[in-house]
């Protein structure tokens, strides 16, 4: 489900309700049940909720609307999609510098060879 957002840094409650067609006061309640949604605030203390905010919203309406999890189904869902990212973002950064080590070894077998060469 993608949403077109306008072209803004954050958004009011009121905004994110029209957008995710969802009532404020439910979106009020995920902010308790859910840890990934902590919207900043304004110095007036107004709710101002970013993108990524907007995302996940999106992303647990439809796994308690649509797929019918249960909030705790829900939340152990998002919660292993994230442990799963970081651990891919660990594979991925373990792999570059694994590569970059290759090339080191590479870099300096060449300069050696070269070395001979003259």
């Amino acid at each position: 489900m993608d949403i077109i957002l306008p072209d803004k840094e954050f958004f009011s409650i009121g905004e994110v309700a029209k957008i995710t067609d969802l009532p404020q006061y439910v979106l009020r309640y995920w902010e308790t049940e859910f840890a990934v949604l902590k919207p900043q605030r304004r110095d007036s203390g107004h709710r101002k909720f970013t993108k990524k905010d907007i995302q996940y919203i999106t992303e647990i309406k439809e796994l308690l609307y649509n797929k019918k999890f249960t909030i705790a189904g829900a939340k152990k869902h998002i919660s292993s999609q994230k442990h799963n990212k970081s651990e891919q973002l660990n594979l991925e950064l373990k792999q570059s510098s694994e590569a970059i080590e290759l090339l080191k070894d590479t870099k300096k077998t060449i300069q050696e060879i070269l070395k001979i060469l003259k």
